[in-house]
């Protein structure tokens, strides 16, 4: 498999959240949704950061102790993040977290009842779309894990700005650790 550019990535980010926002904004228009309200109210932002920090220091641990997740973290990370220039990462932190947890915290975990099944078959359904090859299941667990993870915070706080935020710092740390990491390998 050829390596992606630059351009193609950004491309590809882009136009995957414009599907993922078409594909709320359709299912709101189908569907009497009510979903949680996006509140700064009270401790959204802590809890966000928390939860983010706690993400990145989770896939840390998994990926040193779990040699099939890092090899598939490994593979989905260099496919994603060596062709992006330092400024990109800030589209990789604010593109899928706003569309994917719009989708799957705030569409769809809403209309699926707000409940415990509901919960997993959203979270299964995040996870399925991390999955780029055959090789990539570890990758897909982790990222239904995550899902749980976001899902419970959405559903624990009743705000989707905390699933929105945790998403948005995960991707934003755990792409400038990695970027970090290569430059520091490359030198």
């Amino acid at each position: 498999m050829e390596p992606l550019t630059r351009v193609e990535i950004l491309g590809y980010m882009g136009v995957t959240a414009v599907i993922l926002l078409a594909i709320a904004k359709l299912w709101l228009h189908l569907r009497t949704v009510s979903m949680l309200p996006v509140s700064w109210a009270g401790l959204a932002l802590p809890l966000a950061l928390g939860i983010g920090l706690a993400i990145t220091l989770g896939s840390a641990i998994i990926y040193r102790v779990w040699p099939a997740y890092r090899h598939s973290a490994d593979f989905y990370l260099n496919l994603v993040l060596k062709p992006l220039e330092w400024p990109d990462l800030l589209w990789l932190g604010l593109l899928p977290g706003l569309s994917e947890e719009l989708l799957f915290r705030g569409v769809m975990l809403s209309d699926f009842g707000l409940n415990v099944p509901a919960l997993v078959i959203s979270s299964i359904l995040f996870g399925i779309l991390h999955f780029s090859g055959p090789q990539q299941w570890p990758y897909v667990i982790w990222a239904t894990v995550v899902g749980l993870l976001l899902g419970t915070s959405a559903l624990a706080t009743g705000n989707l700005l905390v699933p929105i935020g945790a998403h948005i710092i995960t991707n934003l740390i755990s792409s400038c650790i990695w970027k970090l990491a290569q430059a520091k390998a490359n030198s």
